[in-house]
């Protein structure tokens, strides 16, 4: 027989739970954040690697983890990464891809006009350019610029890769004087930070770049080799850590040495990047 005295328990009341999820039915699921920090650190030991395979399938394995979570920034921060893998292996359908979806998931989460919708615009529009189209690219660096200016504490390394990717873009469409502005900008900025030197190095590189595709290669000879001189004496820079990151910049900048004629400096740029790897 009931007790009709006795106090109602959740069992009396409470929605069964499913036994998949741990929610009581009907309700809405919690959201599962995936460790963004942990996900981070791990690519950094298969990019060190050079292990784009194994950084590839991590990254899916944790946007779908994402995905089962409902965890929106979790989604946007890999749709990050997986832009930036994409971009480096060369697929361009699949960075694009995640363009879009890192696009959609900022206007999900009403995240348009901050500082990390800034750097997801950069980002996107970085993958844009690497793949040809420029114009699309100027469009989300003007967003990521509004974005990165409206903020008074934004941090120098973003607005210097702000105007260095912005003024490549400008330098492929045949503008310029508007990428030597960009370029002298993102060499102020970057030169605010420790151990900078490796970014304006590639400031410098870019810029050697315009100077031969505007003038050509023997009018613009001097400016060239001084911006040539500079980016290699920024490479010796004592307080840039001599890591993966060190190996990644010396590995991008090896190429432009050696089309210009610096090809000792390119042979040692390309050992000290093996020798990186080797102690990895």
């Amino acid at each position: 027989m009931n007790d009709i005295n006795k106090p109602l328990g959740p069992e009396d009341y409470a929605e069964p739970a499913c036994l998949l999820c741990g929610e009581p039915y009907g309700a809405e699921p919690a959201i599962r954040a995936v460790p963004q920090q942990r996900i981070v650190e791990k690519l950094d030991e298969y990019m060190s690697r050079r292990d784009y395979a194994g950084a590839e399938r991590h990254l899916l394995y944790w946007m779908e983890e994402a995905r089962l979570g409902r965890d929106l920034r979790g989604q946007l921060m890999l749709s990050g990464e997986l832009i930036g893998h994409y971009r480096k292996t060369g697929n361009r359908d699949r960075a694009l891809h995640f363009v879009d979806e890192a696009l959609r998931l900022l206007g999900e989460l009403d995240f348009e006009g901050s500082v990390s919708a800034g750097t997801t615009y950069v980002n996107a529009a970085t993958a844009c350019s690497a793949f040809g189209d420029n114009e699309r690219a100027l469009s989300l660096f003007e967003k990521a610029r509004a974005a990165y200016e409206a903020c008074e504490n934004v941090r120098p390394e973003l607005l210097g890769g702000l105007y260095n990717n912005m003024a490549l873009a400008n330098q492929a469409l045949g503008r310029y004087d508007e990428a030597f502005a960009l370029y002298d900008r993102a060499m102020e900025q970057m030169g605010k930070l420790p151990g900078g030197a490796l970014e304006q190095a590639i400031t410098c590189l870019n810029m050697a770049d315009a100077v031969a595709a505007q003038e050509g290669l023997e009018a613009g000879e001097t400016r060239i080799f001084a911006l040539l001189d500079r980016a290699w004496d920024l490479l010796q820079d004592e307080a840039a850590p001599r890591n993966g990151y060190y190996a990644f910049v010396c590995e991008k900048c090896a190429p432009s040495f050696a089309y210009y004629g610096y090809f000792l400096a390119s042979d040692e740029l390309q050992k000290e990047a093996a020798r990186i790897y080797e102690r990895s």
